[in-house]
């Protein structure tokens, strides 16, 4: 399990954050992803092959959940910025 920065600020007392998502077997069968704005959901050993949904404020990025991503968030995985490039001129 990748240990991250978003995973030490909750207390190991409570347990990870998860959230009951319903038909996810079913999902991981059809392949049919599943629409989600919960980014701080930590990824569990059960939800390998699925596929999400994971909203990053602007519109829904698609996430294939793969072994190494178990302990880690979903939103670690749909980025909420865009990439900055400078340009020299303006009319470029």
């Amino acid at each position: 399990m990748h240990v991250t920065a978003a995973s030490l600020a909750r207390s190991v007392w409570k347990g990870p954050y998860f959230v009951h998502f319903p038909n996810l077997q079913q999902c991981i069968k059809n392949g049919t992803p599943i629409v989600t704005q919960k980014r701080a959901c930590t990824i569990m050993p059960h939800m390998i092959g699925a596929k999400f949904m994971v909203h990053n404020g602007n519109s829904y990025v698609a996430v294939m959940v793969t072994e190494e991503m178990v302990g880690r968030k979903l939103g670690e995985f749909s980025h909420t910025r865009k990439r900055f490039s400078y340009r020299l001129t303006k009319n470029r």
